[in-house]
């Protein structure tokens, strides 16, 4: 076990973790040239990840206004946290952000997220951005002054085994798994499932949002590496063309969040998966709620309304560890893995 990972979390992180003072773009390699990210990237760096999904998860990408939320958060600043790679014709081919979420409550963490065209890969492109993205986040760390445990976390599917080892030549271990699971609607499957018994369930209300984020927080709270999602974040999430407040649910327990499942829709996506699919983005049962088969009552409803709105494939993600049994909650109402994905850490 590293040093680093032994850290006193009671010691505040700006008096517990190093990081180079200065900090300049990297150099090289040769045709390359790097400038700050800028918020007006988002259509080049969808452009870039089209390219790049291609090759690391080719059911889906990044879509220009997913890119642009993420650039314009209020606590993400591109121009010091952000770096573009350009090739001579002045073509994107990598790109890195560092981003550190807000009102952290037991864990800081500094996420990094990026990515290399694969047509410029064994460059040392990757080798450099990354090792770029790992210096700011430890300069991000080291000027908090909140005495918490810290991670460092990156992101690499299997189907780029590059990524990942080079993740763990830079000091990053593989911590967690997780699975992209696909369930075909075409297919007949063990879609009715009832609702325990004094719940009942709804879309998604805007004028009810606020009481959906506090149970979400609720739900995640022991969930790995999940800290509270505040009010900007969840706007933006909601206010994406992408979510479909009618095709989500809430189980409401007389006035009080028993539970929910949120679902994106992102036609972008079809002709990658050659289906009409819909992405369930959150599933979450409060604390008293468990047990009780709530998750599936609300999946096996989901379903069927994904069924009723013509689509074809409901997709989702889930951590194999998940301490609320995700998985084969799942897998019993017929959804299969498709892919993985692993993330690394570094623990401060």
């Amino acid at each position: 076990m590293t040093e680093e990972t032994t850290a006193d979390p009671t010691v505040p992180l700006r008096d517990r973790v190093e990081a180079p003072r200065d900090l300049a773009m990297p150099d090289g390699p040769e045709g390359i040239q790097w400038r700050p990210l800028s918020v007006d990237d988002a259509a080049t760096l969808a452009e870039l990840q089209e390219r790049i999904s291609r090759r690391d998860h080719p059911t889906w990408s990044e879509s220009v206004d997913e890119l642009q939320e993420e650039l314009e958060h209020s606590w993400v600043d591109p121009a010091r946290a952000g770096l573009l790679a350009v090739d001579a014709d002045g073509t994107a081919v990598g790109w890195g952000l560092v981003v550190l979420p807000p009102d952290p409550e037991s864990l800081v963490r500094v996420i990094l997220f990026g990515g290399v065209d694969p047509a410029h890969r064994g460059r040392g492109v990757g080798r450099r951005l990354l090792a770029w993205q790992r210096d700011r986040a430890r300069q991000l760390l080291a000027a908090s002054p909140l005495a918490l445990p810290a991670w460092v976390l990156g992101y690499a599917p299997d189907r780029s085994p590059e990524h990942g080892a080079l993740l763990q030549r830079l000091g990053f271990e593989a911590v967690r798994w997780f699975t992209t699971l696909e369930r075909d609607l075409r297919a007949a499957g063990p879609d009715d499932r009832p609702l325990p018994e004094g719940l009942r369930l709804a879309p998604f209300d805007a004028a009810r949002s606020e009481q959906v984020r506090a149970a979400r927080n609720a739900a995640f709270a022991d969930h790995w590496g999940s800290q509270p999602t505040g009010r900007e974040a969840w706007e933006s999430t909601i206010g994406l063309p992408m979510f479909r407040a009618e095709l989500s649910r809430v189980a409401w327990h007389g006035d009080e969040v028993a539970g929910f499942v949120i679902v994106e829709v992102n036609e972008d996506d079809w002709e990658r998966q050659g289906a009409r699919s819909g992405y369930i983005g959150l599933v979450g049962t409060v604390r008293e709620h468990r047990g009780r088969g709530l998750a599936s009552a609300m999946l096996a409803d989901v379903l069927r309304g994904l069924r009723d709105a013509e689509l074809e494939l409901a997709v989702l993600d889930v951590d194999t560890d998940n301490p609320t049994g995700a998985l084969g909650v799942y897998t019993r109402l017929g959804f299969e893995p498709t892919a993985r994905e692993v993330a690394y850490r570094i623990a401060l």
